[in-house]
């Protein structure tokens, strides 16, 4: 059976309907299910509840109107549904690690949840290979599991500029795993003048690195884009490529204040025919 085509009709009424109440049963109903049915089939094919949906589509909403600065942050909570400033703060902060008087005043990017499209378009980039010397990084541990959360707090709280002594420099976003992903986020260690505590220090190995642009994006897609590439590295890219990723450290590079929605991902990477003549050459 399309269950997607049903669910669509779903996402329709649901989007027609973010500022009324919105009751389960009536989406259900759209699509011709039984409550207990359309509950499972929605999490089974877009991998959250409905419920779920709604809210994240709600402070997705919520975000653009304050960027907007159109509105006073109270009345946009009421209008998607947030019966007091309290809930939708504590709404907004749990998906995205920042209050929304942070938003406003600092405009950063978000990792927004746009309407759900059962037709995704085609994705696909090309890397540059190049070789890239060692670099050192200051940087500050995540205490959020969840990067974008923890890019969020950097931004808004321009823990850049504290590490800088005041000036722009790029952020590299460093992800080491260890059974478990650790994450940074930090500057280089030259340009590091100001308050430092808090921060440990990562070294960069130099050697043979892939490295992804995301493509051209807006300030509303630009965490997606990027969630967009890391998927295409890691499903499309790597199963086929004549490469191999390497167990160190791989890094996002990206300047908050530059406006420009793009960023580089960078990849540890070696042949994987020199890999196989070397286990030939122990043979």
């Amino acid at each position: 059976m399309n269950y997607q085509e049903h669910l669509q009709k779903a996402i329709e009424y649901i989007e027609e309907n973010l500022t009324q109440e919105l009751d389960i049963a009536a989406c259900a109903k759209v699509c011709g299910y039984s409550e207990y049915h359309f509950l499972r089939i929605f999490k089974e094919t877009v991998k959250i509840s409905p419920s779920d949906y709604i809210r994240k589509r709600r402070l997705t909403e919520c975000a653009k109107k304050i960027l907007e600065k159109t509105s006073y942050l109270s009345d946009i909570g009421y209008y998607y549904g947030f019966n007091s400033p309290e809930n939708f703060i504590r709404a907004f902060k749990t998906e995205h690690g920042i209050v929304p008087g942070d938003l406003k005043k600092v405009r950063n990017s978000l990792k927004l949840y746009e309407k759900i499209s059962f037709e995704v378009p085609a994705f696909q980039l090309i890397p540059e290979v190049l070789y890239r010397k060692e670099k050192l990084l200051v940087v500050y541990p995540s205490d959020e599991k969840y990067p974008p959360k923890f890019w969020n707090k950097y931004n808004c709280q321009k823990m850049s500029k504290k590490l800088s002594g005041g000036i722009t420099c790029e952020d590299y976003g460093v992800s080491i795993w260890n059974g478990t992903l650790n994450y940074y986020i930090g500057i280089l260690k030259e340009q590091a003048k100001g308050n430092l505590s808090g921060t440990v220090e990562i070294i960069i190995p130099q050697g043979l690195y892939a490295v992804f642009t995301t493509p051209v994006s807006s300030q509303n897609n630009f965490v997606n884009t990027i969630h967009r590439t890391w998927e295409f590295i890691n499903t499309v890219w790597l199963p086929v490529s004549s490469y191999e990723r390497l167990s160190q450290p791989e890094f996002e590079v990206y300047t908050e204040d530059s406006r420009s929605f793009r960023e580089k991902i960078f990849i540890p990477i070696r042949s994987k025919e020199k890999q196989t003549l070397e286990m030939i050459g122990t043979l």
